[in-house]
């Protein structure tokens, strides 16, 4: 990683080769869209495509899953098919790191997603990204949570199981081997 959320121009080429390659290979995500139109909205953004960095070093597998008219951006979820292993063993947020006597996780999802500039996603964009695919059978991810539910001290996930998104709720200072978080970005 380079400094000022910049790659270099190797990082660069290679990321975009993994994210091209994954683009061919998983056409049934965004049927109708152009690798080229992708690449120029990339290379013309440093920052995104330092943040599609990220995600891919952390285990994420970002994918483009949509493409908005109105706003003129590519949408990217994370597609690794369990929660990215470099974003698990985290809690919700810093309130609730913060919060932990012992037996602190090493972060939390809110701002490890912050430091990626990328956003968690929400219960609607999880339950969309299944539409694509079979998503963390084995795994469970922290989605964004009401701001009722976290003042009460709570936090939800979600998770397939019994081809069904199941959400839940814990506590915001638990973490598990088996959770993490998948984001999303425009660009």
């Amino acid at each position: 990683m380079q400094n000022n959320n910049q790659l270099s121009a190797n990082q660069k080429e290679e990321l975009l080769g993994i994210l091209k390659l994954r683009f061919e290979q998983n056409m049934n995500r965004h049927k109708g869209l152009d690798w080229i139109k992708v690449q120029d909205k990339l290379e013309a953004n440093a920052t995104k495509l330092w943040s599609l960095n990220e995600m891919e070093i952390s285990g994420g597998e970002p994918d483009v899953v949509a493409y908005n008219k109105e706003t003129d951006e590519f949408i990217f979820y994370d597609c690794a098919a369990e929660s990215p292993k470099g974003r698990r063993s985290i809690c919700y947020d810093n309130e609730a790191l913060e919060s932990r006597k012992e037996n602190k996780p090493k972060n939390s999802a809110i701002a490890m997603a912050q430091t990626m500039n990328i956003e968690i996603l929400t219960e609607e964009q999880y339950r969309e990204l299944q539409q694509l695919g079979k998503f963390d059978a084995k795994t469970s991810s922290w989605i964004k949570t009401p701001e009722q539910i976290r003042k009460l001290g709570g936090a939800l996930f979600c998770d397939w199981r019994y081809d069904t998104v199941f959400t839940y709720h814990n506590g915001a200072e638990s973490y598990y081997a088996a959770r993490g978080f998948r984001g999303s970005l425009k660009v």
